[in-house]
């Protein structure tokens, strides 16, 4: 364990606490109250980062050891959506990379406002004990505008930002939204003011078929085209552009077709999702790695759609049921990544860094490599 090794107990709160403001005189209480000695073996990496760089790269951490293979030359934030692990937090300030909690709260518990700043005190609390540099807010609920729980989500990332701006200095406070802000999925947000309100937007360029209203076939997890047309509504509502972060997919959806025909259309069974007939939650996610490991030995190989701009592939399962499976790779990625320079977007993220083959298999180690490598505009 590493630390301030030649101070007391005592002195190492007070340190501690000088640094975010806390009251020196909970020391009284005791050095119970206070929060952990610092994990790292270089106690300044328990400082919290305060540059912000020109280009953010966003990572979604959902648990486990491949975090050390994660591209740490361009990685600007890691978002906590596992059980924390200080060496992680330790590893990550050493590379100027923000470490930040994820956020969610049912919105009928935050519409009384001393319920609000109840929670957004334990996450600052929480942020704190962990040497954390800000909140991800991933709050995906259905909410209907002008109602008591859309007031509310405004006010709980207005309140969140002054909050962690205060407590923590040069913290980060992100908001999560779907590809569009046309209400999908019943999440009609007041999302040019949740934009001036935190730090920025990631957009969440994926399961853009949560809703299908069209026939029920597969497609694109996230259709070039339709992508595009997010960004172009968000900055229409004048949203800053530099207020927005690009989400991509490292994974697919695995689709069992009812039927397909010649030119590869797969018929799919209807499944409704908040007001739409079909919907992807018919079909299974799958990481890229088991994509990259199952996709040449699929009926077809790797098939492109030029209009959705996106590769896909067929099989047949262990039943004879023939399966089809989309997804994203260098290819479809580039093509989205390079609207970040002409949309004047803020950076690039995806979900998430755990779902690549960080394997010794030098054709694993490759394929790795070019996903982080597209992210690059």
């Amino acid at each position: 364990m590493g630390g301030i090794s030649s101070h007391s107990a005592a002195e190492r709160c007070a340190h501690r606490m000088g640094l975010y403001g806390c009251p020196l005189l909970l020391l009284l209480i005791g050095a119970s109250v206070c929060w952990g000695e610092c994990p790292c073996s270089d106690p300044a990496l328990c400082q919290p980062i305060q540059d912000t760089r020109d280009f953010e790269v966003y990572v979604f951490y959902v648990g486990g050891k491949n975090w050390k293979f994660y591209d740490w030359a361009h990685v600007t934030t890691v978002a906590l959506f596992a059980p924390y692990d200080p060496e992680l937090m330790c590893y990550a300030h050493s590379k100027g990379a923000r470490f930040v909690l994820k956020g969610d709260v049912p919105l009928k518990d935050i519409v009384d406002p001393d319920k609000r700043s109840a929670w957004i005190r334990e996450k600052v609390k929480l942020a704190k004990a962990q040497y954390m540099d800000g909140i991800n807010l991933d709050i995906e609920q259905i909410v209907f505008t002008d109602t008591p729980e859309y007031y509310a989500l405004t006010a709980l990332v207005k309140e969140t930002t002054e909050a962690f701006h205060r407590e923590i200095p040069g913290s980060q406070v992100t908001f999560d939204v779907a590809w569009s802000p046309k209400c999908i999925d019943i999440r009609c947000y007041n999302y040019t003011a949740i934009a001036d309100l935190c730090d920025f937007l990631f957009v969440m360029s994926y399961d853009e078929q949560s809703q299908i209203w069209t026939e029920c076939i597969a497609g694109a997890n996230a259709p070039f085209n339709q992508t595009i047309i997010g960004y172009e509504q968000f900055i229409n509502m004048s949203i800053d552009p530099k207020k927005l972060v690009m989400g991509v997919p490292w994974y697919g959806y695995d689709y069992r077709c009812l039927e397909l025909t010649e030119d590869h259309k797969c018929k799919l069974e209807k499944k409704p999702f908040r007001g739409a007939e079909c919907s992807d939650a018919v079909g299974s996610q799958v990481p890229y790695r088991s994509i990259m490991k199952n996709v040449n030995n699929s009926l077809t190989g790797r098939l492109w759609d030029d209009v959705q701009k996106a590769p896909f592939y067929n099989y047949k399962d262990a039943k004879g049921k023939i399966h089809q499976v989309w997804y994203d790779d260098p290819e479809s990625i580039s093509l989205k990544v390079a609207y970040i320079k002409t949309l004047g977007l803020r950076g690039v993220g995806m979900w998430h860094g755990d779902l690549l083959d960080y394997s010794d298999d030098p054709i694993a180690q490759q394929q790795t490599a070019d996903m982080w490598k597209v992210l690059l505009p």
